[in-house]
């Protein structure tokens, strides 16, 4: 029998709003570059009507159903021994998934995660007024009632990318949507999480989830472990080799 901490290691990536699996392709790139490629699978799922599933009808889709949908692609895919890692709102699918499957699953990985209190949808976790503008909300890095939707994207994903790296990035990015009962869902749970290996990466120039509200969804999710990296919230995409570093050390 091959021990637990010697099988290779299945990497699986869960992307956040408006994106998809293509998100994480920087940094599966850079985990094969590092490891040349001694490592067991790498998995960047879609969530339902992104990606590959982009166009599908996910009107009646709950959380459960979305659960129920990446644990499938999970299982065909994998047997065990996986780091599950998300990115931002994929934060309330992750323990979702693990208290689905607990068998599958070394170790979580929270990419700059949002964590909503129970009770609390996404939306009303962001609010509708400015960062600091209220202490029970993480607000905007700008006036939602005055800022044009389309330059939106820019101030919460770019501010650390180059003039390239924006351009390519906001070519892709706000074309894949989540099912909407995701956002004003509210029935979150954590409890289960005590006990369950978990890391939470903090990005330090995050411009749409700032690191103190980082620190305190890293709490509710009852992680063991903090890594610190100065990026901003697609650190997956403008800091690829430091993420698939941290990424290798949760698997030693």
């Amino acid at each position: 029998m091959v021990d637990r901490m010697t099988r290779p290691i299945d990497y699986v990536f869960l992307h956040g709003g408006g994106q998809a699996g293509w998100v994480w392709q920087e940094t599966i790139a850079a985990l094969h570059q590092q490891t040349d490629g001694k490592f067991a699978r790498t998995l960047a799922l879609d969530a339902p009507g992104c990606g590959e599933k982009r166009g599908a009808d996910t009107t009646s889709l709950d959380v459960d159903a979305v659960v129920t949908d990446l644990v499938a692609d999970i299982s065909a895919r994998c047997s065990g021994d996986v780091i599950l890692v998300g990115h931002s709102q994929a934060g309330t699918i992750l323990p979702r998934i693990v208290e689905r499957r607990p068998d599958l699953f070394r170790r979580l990985v929270y990419v700059s995660c949002l964590a909503p209190l129970p009770g609390q949808s996404n939306m009303q976790l962001m609010g509708t007024s400015m960062q600091g503008s209220n202490p029970d909300e993480v607000g905007w890095p700008f006036d939602p009632k005055t800022v044009d939707p389309g330059k939106r994207f820019p101030l919460m994903f770019c501010n650390d990318m180059s003039e390239a790296e924006t351009s390519a990035f906001l070519s892709k990015v706000g074309k894949d949507s989540w099912p909407a009962q995701t956002m004003t869902a509210a029935d979150w749970r954590y409890d289960h999480l005590r006990g369950v290996p978990a890391t939470y990466v903090i990005c330090l120039r995050d411009g749409i989830l700032p690191a103190p509200w980082q620190e305190i969804f890293a709490a509710r999710l009852m992680v063991q472990r903090k890594v610190h990296i100065d990026a901003g919230h697609q650190v997956m995409n403008t800091r690829p080799q430091a993420l698939a570093e941290a990424l290798r050390f949760e698997a030693s």
